[in-house]
């Protein structure tokens, strides 16, 4: 199974300012996250960013939001981005089959996203260096049930590249400095 640009599309689960501080290797993974997101958005990759419960978790990550030239959110409290109506016509809306998810924590938010993906009929590529929980463990469970369920696995680079198909234009220019 290749992922092909046609026929994906991408969330930004819940990447939010309150909860950050508390994630493992948090600065890392919202590098990775703002690397995966540029280069999304150089490949037409079209992204959707989910807030949980905003009133208490505080907005998106403002260097993450930055990224965006018009930046919205779809606000959830279901720990399930596809329990939210709005998410739900939206991801529906794009035709895609493929959803990259990102974000945190991994074995709430993302895992129960993934697993309601799964049973709406779409295949979760999750990348794995831009995700996480606050307990490592708790990522490392959350990778592999999401593998049992049949979500793929996949890495930034291994990705973005996957996505680009070829080398020598301008979009593979723009991926390979962005992984460097």
């Amino acid at each position: 199974m290749r992922i092909l640009q046609k026929e994906t599309a991408a969330v930004v689960v819940d990447m939010q300012e309150r909860l950050l501080p508390h994630i493992h290797d948090s600065k890392k993974i919202t590098g990775n996250c703002l690397k995966l997101v540029e280069g999304l958005q150089i490949l037409s990759v079209p992204i959707t960013v989910t807030q949980q419960y905003t009133k208490g978790l505080g907005p998106t990550d403002p260097v993450l939001a930055e990224k965006f030239t018009e930046f919205s959110y779809i606000e959830k409290t279901a720990f399930s981005c596809f329990e939210e109506p709005l998410f739900r016509e939206k991801i529906s809306g794009l035709d895609r089959k493929n959803i990259i998810l990102c974000g945190i924590e991994s074995h709430v938010c993302v895992l129960q996203s993934c697993l309601d993906l799964i049973d709406g009929g779409f295949q979760p590529v999750v990348v794995e260096d831009c995700i996480s929980s606050r307990n490592p463990h708790d990522k490392l469970i959350a990778i592999e049930r999401m593998r049992q369920e049949g979500a793929r696995i996949t890495t930034l680079e291994s990705l973005l590249f996957e996505l680009t198909r070829y080398a020598g234009n301008d979009q593979f220019r723009s991926i390979s400095r962005l992984v460097k």
